[in-house]
């Protein structure tokens, strides 16, 4: 029975084509969703870059001098055991990304707890679910509850019994709960009690044990909240607090030179040296660093430095020396150390900038870990020198786009530090740091390359719009309002920009560009002038402009600017007809590129609620989709919506998301009508039936936040909030993937690519992972096959050139001698459900000859040229079969006649080693047979000087042609690699050269031929 594939054209990675309406029904025909398994083998991955995020929570081991932890802010815990080289992450399969402390028992330093949720009150916060211990290091872990504490400051576990744990809680950052204050657990986390508790609105921020005397613990309560529009930091809740007996009791240390009045963020340390020496950096009016010399019974503020308390509520860490009684460090937006008790500070010149946590092993003060806004770093002398944070792909990125070029670039803004764009794809075999750059921008925002040159990138942060020529490496401002505005509150804005203010380029004019505040801006000229095309947009509600930051110290950045419009998009279908959201609720729509506008706000949808992400439809200009997002409400329920009637109704599409999802982005793909990406706070989410169901799409994307999705080609993109950005190669099988199949389905395959993969890639490094190597074959079994399942390939002449066998194989395989070497296994997947294979591109390999020693890898086939093929799946009696179209390097022009050429070349060798190895092996079997027959040693040794001429009998290793001349065996296996260069005709000392081997070849084949009649 043969049956073919459905036969869909789809974009490849690299080829931009017109999206067929195949898919493109009517949404009352749409049927049950595909299985899991009909899309299984797609994987997730990994591009970096490879430059940290927010790190927030460090540890080290005693007496293991190499081997530390850090948490980033939504990037999991991640482990070294070279000192920093290198990282892994050790967190990625808990349910929880945003890391808040991290505690390593100095008992048993195999059990760790983890904290979750950063106590860092950013605006881009993330929360945690809970505490985890792990008791082998790191490798395994237990979820240990508290999992509505939401943010967590601190951990610390008890130095002689490591089931003596304590956990400070700040709770829920945008709202009122109880679960939080101080936790203890006395049986390493099976069980919890609140120890100490003030009110709904205060939790706990640090927590500091006597290091002499561990029942002595010392708690900073905290007073804190966050909203929309406002940052609040101290009130009464806040304050000191000592325990004597462990943490089982409380009380509050008041006067005696504290500081009076309303406190805020506090931060403790105690010396090891001198547990009597405490320093307590305090957020108050008359805040700073203060320091007790007698166990905290009398205090006095020692420094008032504004680069030790400005921004309290972000800062505010002091880390006692523990061998050193006046050396301290404070950290803020520089890392700062005393030598005289915290009376005077000093800049140590550590890594990056905003720093958060700092770990110093109590045995030798010179090893430390910092953490900071640009990752974790490592000094092993006492902060001179710092280990790379170049190797931490933890940045955290708000909105995502790509280009049009090959290998395509994908551009966004990382939080703490610039934009960038990285390539999806490096001919080396991997994503490196060359292939990323600044983009001239900001942390911020949005960055959108100009479709017709990507040279020419716009981007913003705040109210600051850039043009960025790369080529001229300039970039110019082109913002519609360009005054700084920090420190003044929304209400005395002329025009209100939010912290990712919207920019984005029209569809359907490159020239068009758009900004927005609580007005919407347009530039027809590249930005060097604005209009304004709309009133304002946002509900405008005054009580939500005023400054923030709290009764003790203002903190008035953008973050807080309310009232503006935080989406916006253009349908692809309808030039002019715009779709925007507001961060206060309101969803307006015009269909005159501004001329008139229309509040289409879901009627369901709650008040204040911000609209993250609008998408307008592919398939019909009166359908779009809105993400809804209301964490900042204290709501961390999914909301979408969609309405395919302009606006006029709308449905709900959020039903089926799991609680905590918090809906970020929606994109509609655009070849099958009805299939949706959702990025949420847990990960991403797929519907076949456009929205009504919904499925978890993580295959390896570890759980992070996803701000921001993008569909390029056959490629989606997730700009995650914590671990940089992720590509999930060729959809294929989500566009083709149907709920009834047969027994057996051949996914029709994307466009492949003709390129030359390297034999060798060091993946050992910090690089992001290439897509890949050759054509994407996708095929879906019902069960695990027990007979042989058969790939064959066939040109365009029907003749077979490749056949793949998921139970034989005649690879041989040298030993190895170089770690980076790639050698693809012939064998193809036969598992139930979905398998990926990923065929090369290359003709059955020559035959073998066995025990042979190459400089490289043995000779393959040659790289098949552009053109069509067939694929041909056999199980038993069924078969399958689809079409396959290979294209050239979009990159080289007109190179259709040279690859012809080198082709035929490349074929004409490969047949001349092919029948080199088949006389070899004809020779050797001769040579055996002569061992028993007599009188046959001069027969023999001719046959052997041809078998030294054929090939290098002595070969046996990579370079034992140094010693061993190589002989036609080995000049023709070279000579193929030189054929696998680039797509230009042979050359004339090519061509000369092969008419040499090939007729010294054939005098050899000859004389054998002559020698096999005797």
């Amino acid at each position: 029975m043969i049956i073919k594939a459905v036969k869909v054209l789809l974009p490849s990675l690299a080829l931009a084509c017109s999206a067929p309406n195949l898919w493109a029904a009517d949404p009352g025909s749409w049927s049950a969703a595909p299985a899991e398994s009909a899309y299984s083998a797609l994987k997730w991955r990994g591009i970096g870059p490879f430059r940290g995020g927010r790190a927030v929570a460090v540890a080290g081991v005693p007496g293991s001098p190499n081997v530390f932890y850090f948490g980033a802010a939504a990037g999991g815990v991640w482990k070294t055991i070279d000192a920093g080289a290198t990282w892994k992450p050790i967190f990625d399969a808990e349910k929880a990304s945003s890391i808040g402390a991290i505690a390593v028992a100095r008992s048993n330093p195999d059990i760790i707890y983890v904290g979750t949720g950063e106590a860092n009150m950013r605006g881009d916060v993330t929360w945690g679910g809970g505490v985890f211990k792990s008791a082998d290091a790191g490798k395994t872990w237990t979820d240990l509850g508290l999992t509505d504490t939401r943010q967590i400051g601190a951990v610390i576990v008890d130095p002689v019994d490591p089931n003596i744990v304590l956990v400070a809680a700040v709770g829920h950052a945008f709202g009122p709960n109880t679960q939080r204050g101080v936790f203890r657990s006395a049986d390493g986390g099976k069980t919890w009690n609140r120890v100490l508790y003030k009110n709904e609105l205060t939790g706990a921020i640090d927590l500091a044990a006597d290091p002499h005397n561990p029942k002595i613990i010392y708690a900073a309560l905290w007073q804190v909240r966050r909203q929309p529009w406002n940052f609040s930091s101290g009130g009464p809740g806040s304050g000191l607090y000592r325990s004597m007996d462990g943490g089982l009791t409380w009380s509050q240390l008041t006067g005696h030179g504290l500081p009076e009045g309303i406190l805020g963020r506090i931060d403790i340390a105690i010396s090891a040296v001198d547990s009597r020496r405490i320093y307590a950096m305090i957020e108050a009016k008359e805040g700073g660093l203060y320091r007790s010399d007698d166990a905290g019974m009398q205090w006095h503020r020692v420094s008032e430095d504004g680069r030790v308390r400005q921004r309290a509520w972000y800062f505010s860490k002091i880390y006692a020396d523990p061998n050193a009684i006046d050396t301290v460090y404070a950290l803020n937006t520089g890392m700062l150390r005393s030598v005289d008790g915290g009376k005077t500070f000093n800049l140590v010149s550590a890594t990056h900038g905003d720093h958060h946590a700092l770990w110093i092993d109590p045995n030798n003060s010179n090893s430390l870990i910092n953490a900071n806004d640009g990752g974790a770093s490592i000094s092993l002398d006492g902060g001179n020198t710092w280990s790379t944070q170049d190797n931490q792909p933890t940045g955290q990125f708000y909105h995502v786009a790509t280009d049009n070029r090959f290998p395509y670039y994908i551009y966004g803004a990382q939080q703490d530090n610039s934009n960038l764009a990285i390539a999806s794809f490096d001919d080396e075999g991997v994503i490196g740091p060359r292939d990323w750059y600044p983009a001239g921008g900001g942390e911020s925002g949005f960055v959108v390359p100009d479709p017709r040159n990507p040279n020419i990138i716009y981007s913003d942060a705040e109210n600051q719009y850039a043009r960025f020529d790369y080529r001229a490496q300039q970039s110019q401002n082109i913002s519609p309002d360009p005054i700084d505005n920090s420190g003044h509150p929304a209400s005395e804005l002329q025009h209100r920009f939010n912290w990712t203010s919207p920019l984005m380029l029209s569809p359907h004019d490159p020239d068009a560009l758009y900004a927005a505040s609580e007005v919407l801006w347009k530039s027809t000229d590249h930005g060097m002038s604005w209009k304004i095309i709309s009133p304002d947009l946002t509900r405008n509600d005054k009580a939500k402009q005023t400054a923030s930051g709290g009764p003790l110290t203002k903190d008035i950045t953008s973050v807080e600017y309310y009232d503006t419009i935080f989406a916006l998009a253009e349908s692809p279908l309808r030039k002019g007809y715009l779709w925007l959201g507001t961060d206060d609720g309101l969803v307006q729509m015009t269909d005159d590129d501004g001329a008139h506008w229309r509040n289409v706000t879901p009627a369901g949808m709650p008040a204040w609620s911000t609209v993250s992400m609008t998408e307008p439809s592919h398939f019909d200009a009166a359908v779009a989709y809105i993400a809804v997002d209301r964490h900042r409400l204290d709501d961390i329920a999914p909301y979408a919506w969609k309405t395919a009637d302009a606006g006029k109704s709308w449905v709900s599409i959020a039903v089926g998301l799991p609680a905590g999802a918090v809906v970020h982005v929606v994109r509609e793909d655009p070849v099958r009508r009805g299939l949706l990406y959702a990025g949420t706070e847990l990960g991403v989410f797929l519907s076949f039936d456009d929205g009504a169901h919904w499925s978890a799409l993580q295959h390896g994307l570890p759980v992070t936040p996803i701000h921001d999705l993008a569909v390029h080609g056959n490629d989606l993109v997730a700009a995650t909030h914590g671990r940089s950005f992720w590509i999930l190669d060729n959809l294929t099988p989500l566009r083709q993937a149907q709920a009834t199949v047969d027994a057996i389905v051949l996914y029709s395959p994307a466009t492949a690519l003709r390129l030359y993969y390297p034999d060798q890639v060091n993946t050992r490094r910090p690089v992001g992972a290439n897509p890949p190597a050759g054509a994407v074959i996708d095929y879906v079994l019902p069960a695990d096959a027990s007979t042989e399942l058969t790939l064959d390939i066939l040109n365009g002449k029907g003749e077979l050139i490749r056949h793949l066998s998921s139970t034989k194989t005649n690879k041989e395989v040298q030993p190895p001698e170089w770690p980076d070497q790639i050698v693809p296994s012939d064998l193809i997947p036969a598992h139930s459900g979905m398998n990926r294979l990923i065929w090369d591109l290359r003709y059955d390999d020559p035959v073998q000859i066995p025990g042979a020693f190459y400089q490289g890898e043995a000779p393959r086939g040659p790289i098949v040229a552009p053109g069509q093929y067939q694929l041909r799946l056999k199980l038993g009696d069924n078969t399958r079969t689809a079409a396959l179209t290979v294209v050239a390097d979009p990159r080289v022009a007109d190179s259709g006649p040279a690859i012809a050429a080198k082709t035929a070349l490349a074929l004409a060798t490969y047949h001349d080693i092919d029948i080199l190895h088949r006389t070899v092996n004809d020779i050797r079997t001769r040579r055996k047979a002569l061992k028993t027959a007599p009188a046959s040693a001069g027969l023999d040794a001719k046959l052997a000087r041809v078998e030294e001429v054929l090939m290098q009998v002595n070969m046996n290793g990579s370079e034992a042609n140094l010693a061993f001349p190589g002989m036609l065996n080995e000049q023709l296996a070279a000579f193929a690699g030189t054929l696998e260069d680039a797509d230009t005709p042979p050359t004339a000392q090519q061509q000369a050269l092969y008419a040499s081997l090939h007729e010294k070849l054939g005098a050899q084949l000859a004389l054998w031929r002559s020698l096999n009649q005797k």
